[in-house]
């Protein structure tokens, strides 16, 4: 296991807390040469965090030997320019008048927060705190929170050790102690296998990508391929620099802790699947139908509305009739798509849609009774999946009815598909990257068009694994050891 180490500006900065031999200088630290210490774990509280300060080069010359530093030389240049980007959290102004009405301070329009290893004292902003600290991972983090016009971040800065009150310093202590312990001190057995992958899914995920049989495939057929296999939630952001690899099993989204996830794995050198930047490309349906129309691969007959231009209803009827779908870009699962059967239905359900959205997307309906779902793994395709459509609903999901439905699926091999809903799922695909995909492709006579790309496709025990069985979990985790294996061998 690897050691840890906390740097501070002077031993006098650490006199409030119990004396470690983990405690070292900034000075002792950078006059350290590489053979006199192992790589490990650093978490740098100097206040020099300046750029070509002090703790900026402890930093900097942590992550030259190979150490993992909080904060990371990434994480110090972003917060520096936090206001070029500035961080708007949809739950907060939620969260915030929750806590003021607690304590009878409703009139209050600005607040301070002390965030420490992604803890705070007030239990109403804890998922705040933890959600801050997974983009900027610092040990101290002062925020400035205005309420005005309505409760946003406004200031972010690292946060001073040797600044800290009474109250503050037993909220730091007990903060670093349940971080240490659970980041850096966790019991792990004993190292059997090449690699250590993690598995990123969330138990209360309504339908999540992968059931709990699937998951257990998927460790039993790394652990057979030379990986030590772990199931990871959202709280273990902290501890992704143990793993080589981490594969997404939750549905993502970019606003999402699935892309934080990703991009800080990515980061960190961890093989990915999702990648942030598949991620970034699928959840979007404007791009893809950008990205479809420029390379020329079929899809149905789409119309972009804009909120700020008036919407032609009776030329759109003139051009397209009905049925119409319309979406919104960022839905999933079905959710966020509607069908017009009329002018009334479409104005409405646009103007709806509208609240949500800056762009809403029209789109022929093209009635089936099933879709092609094409894995495709690496470039190539490696299972297919017809999902019917729901009982008496034009949908595969019908998430109207009384209780949640989804219609029948049809797997089959490979050799089985028409070569051109081979052709164009794997086309599609390689837009993206050479990650897994989900490619949903409608047929209608000789016409075969792209509905979708998903870049975590469903792979349930008993559906997608149905034809292959365990052979489709060995396939997939067998891509990660040739992936971990080329990164361990580098560059010819």
């Amino acid at each position: 296991m690897k050691q840890f180490r906390i740097i501070v500006d002077d031993a006098a900065a650490w006199s409030p807390y119990y004396p470690s031999e983990n405690v070292i200088t900034a000075q002792d630290y950078l006059q350290q040469t590489q053979t006199e210490q192992k790589p490990g774990y650093i978490i740098n509280l100097c206040s020099g965090l300046e750029y070509l300060g002090t703790g900026y080069y402890c930093s900097l010359l942590g992550e030259a030997r190979g150490e993992k530093v909080i904060p990371s030389v990434s994480t110090i240049n972003d917060l520096h320019n936090f206001a070029h980007y500035r961080l708007f959290d949809n739950e907060l102004e939620r969260a915030i008048e929750a806590y003021l009405r607690k304590l009878g301070m409703t009139d209050v329009d600005s607040l301070e927060l002390l965030i420490v290893f992604g803890k705070c004292d007030v239990p109403e902003l804890a998922a705040f705190a933890r959600s801050l600290f997974e983009r900027y991972s610092a040990p101290i983090l002062r925020v400035q929170l205005s309420g005005t016009p309505e409760w946003k971040v406004v200031a972010v800065r690292f946060g001073d050790l040797q600044e800290l009150d009474n109250a503050e310093q037993t909220l730091f202590g007990d903060s670093l102690d349940a971080f240490c312990k659970r980041v850096w001190r966790r019991p792990r057995l004993r190292r059997r296998n090449r690699y250590d992958l993690a598995i990123l899914h969330n138990p209360d995920e309504a339908l999540p990508p992968s059931n709990r049989t699937a998951l257990n495939k998927f460790i039993r057929a790394g652990n057979k391929l030379g990986l030590d296999v772990e199931l990871i939630t959202p709280d273990d952001f902290g501890r992704l620099a143990e793993y080589d690899a981490l594969f997404i099993r939750e549905t993502t989204a970019v606003n999402h802790h699935t892309y934080r996830f990703a991009k800080h794995a990515e980061h960190e050198g961890l093989t990915v699947i999702d990648a942030p930047d598949a991620i970034l490309r699928c959840s979007n349906k404007v791009f893809l139908n950008e990205l479809l129309d420029t390379h020329n691969i079929a899809q149905p007959v789409t119309q972009l509305l804009l909120r700020e231009q008036p919407v032609d209803y009776a030329q759109i009827e003139a051009e397209m009739g009905f049925p119409l779908i319309m979406k919104i870009p960022d839905g999933s699962f079905s959710i966020g798509v509607e069908k017009a059967d009329s002018a009334e239905e479409l104005q409405q359900g646009v103007e709806n849609m509208f609240k949500r959205s800056a762009i809403v997307l029209l789109q022929e309906f093209m009635p089936t009774d099933y879709d092609w779902r094409i894995g495709i793994l690496n470039h190539r395709p490696i299972y297919a999946c017809k999902y019917h459509m729901a009982r008496g609903h034009w949908q595969i999901y019908n998430h109207a009815a009384n209780k949640y439905r989804s219609g029948n699926s049809e797997t089959v091999g490979i050799q089985h598909v028409p070569r051109e809903v081979c052709k164009i799922a794997t086309r599609a695909a390689r837009l993206i990257g050479d990650g897994l995909f989900g490619v949903d492709i409608k047929t209608s006579g000789q016409r075969s068009v792209v509905i979708e790309i998903n870049d975590n496709p469903s792979i349930d025990s008993g559906v997608e694994d149905a034809y292959l069985d365990d052979e489709l979990y060995r396939i997939i985790m067998g891509d990660f050891v040739r992936r971990l294996d080329h990164a361990r061998a580098g560059p010819y």
